[in-house]
């Protein structure tokens, strides 16, 4: 039986799976961060350091101020006490490390070639010696970057990467090698992946791809609350080959329950444990990367906001900004927010403000008010506002 949400519902149940509605907590530390990441399954990275990286948004969007070298810890820190690696999930991502065995289905395809672009497929097969000479190389100096190997590192434009860095990310998909650690400029230290996941958690056992899959997207409709299909492949990046399987057997089981959002054409499922509040209260402002918002058609879906990053735009060319940041007050995305982090002059800059034109009236005030919290978050001594417009 297919129970029929309104949208407004459906906008709630998405919210509170995603961690919003909740007051933040008067202090934050690593237990509450943690329990963060794994509602969410994980962080995507990005590099971009304009404001922040992007990894570091989602739990501060949560949570409020928090210390990032807690995050910093758990993901590059001494081995003991690691909790959270990298891999490609939803793109490079940082995840509970107890997802690990959810992957190794991953790892595996990889390892043979079955999945990833070409170039680094063939390491799988005819350029198979030079991938172990990489390896061998790190097995014997330890951790190492692309830019230590000779010739390593990038040549001149973001694509041309060079063999070894092909190499390296195929040891990387393959789960052969995995970060170690990072440097200032952000670029990552490879090493052998028995040297930096825990021994328990490489002796856990790998489960069927079948049974992953569908631990997955378990994961996915409890982190989404209600979701389409391809949403829900869309979390962890699985083919509909992958996913949909593991969709029809959560539904035989009763896990996911078919629903239908009014203003919806595609049939949608939530998750049978997924709460479902009268309201949702509270501000945050967004990554562009945050999980609530990285998939651009459900956000228009859920919330009628087209969002774009135009960080690849033109300048002359970018309607928003740089680098723009969606603005959640309870139940809606009101505004967004081109920001720069002037680390030189101590300033946050908020270098253009759009208001949607329903916003409500407060939206400016609530809107400086998170502004402050962030800039204060960064270490930065004031804020600094540009322009404000209606969206057009």
């Amino acid at each position: 039986m297919t129970t029929s949400l309104s949208l407004a519902d459906a906008r709630r149940i998405a919210l509170a799976a995603q961690g919003f509605g909740s007051r933040y907590p008067s202090q934050v530390g690593a237990a509450q961060l943690r329990r963060t990441v794994d509602r969410l399954g994980l962080f995507q990275i990005d590099s971009v350091n304009v404001l922040t990286r992007a990894h570091y948004l989602p739990a501060f969007s949560r949570l409020g101020i928090y210390d990032r070298a807690l995050l910093e810890r758990d993901a590059w820190g001494p081995k003991s006490a690691r909790r959270l690696f990298e891999y490609w999930a939803h793109e490079a991502s940082l995840l509970p490390i107890g997802l690990h065995p959810l992957l190794r289905w991953r790892m595996a395809k990889a390892e043979r070639g079955e999945t990833g672009y070409a170039a680094l497929r063939r390491f799988a097969n005819e350029r198979r010696v030079e991938a172990d000479a990489v390896l061998a190389r790190i097995a014997a100096d330890g951790p190492l970057a692309a830019a230590d190997f000779e010739n390593g590192s990038s040549r001149s434009g973001w694509w041309e990467w060079s063999h070894t860095k092909h190499a390296l990310e195929y040891l990387f998909w393959a789960g052969r090698i995995t970060t170690a650690t990072r440097r200032g400029s952000f670029a990552r230290l490879y090493d052998l992946t028995e040297r930096v996941i825990p021994a328990d958690v490489l002796a856990l056992p790998t489960p069927s791809s079948a049974t992953a899959q569908r631990m997955l997207i378990d994961r996915s409709a409890r982190a989404l609350g209600v979701a389409t299909a391809a949403d829900l492949r869309d979390y962890f990046r699985l083919k509909p080959a992958e996913g949909d399987p593991a969709i029809a057997s959560l539904a035989e089981e009763g896990v996911l329950e078919p629903v239908k959002v009014v203003g919806w054409s595609q049939k949608a499922w939530m998750h049978r444990e997924a709460a479902k509040p009268r309201r949702i209260r509270g501000a945050a402002l967004l990554a562009p990367f945050d999980p609530l918002i990285w998939e651009r058609g459900r956000t228009e879906r859920l919330f009628g906001f087209r969002y774009r990053i135009e960080i690849y735009v033109p300048q002359p060319l970018r309607t928003h900004g740089y680098y723009v940041l969606p603005f959640l007050l309870d139940e809606a995305l009101v505004a967004r927010v081109d920001l720069k982090a002037d680390r030189q002059a101590g300033v946050l800059r908020a270098q253009k403000i759009t208001l949607e034109r329903d916003a409500p009236l407060d939206t400016r005030e609530l809107l400086n008010t998170e502004l402050e919290r962030m800039a204060e978050w960064l270490g930065l001594g004031a804020l600094v506002l540009g322009e404000t417009g209606l969206a057009e």
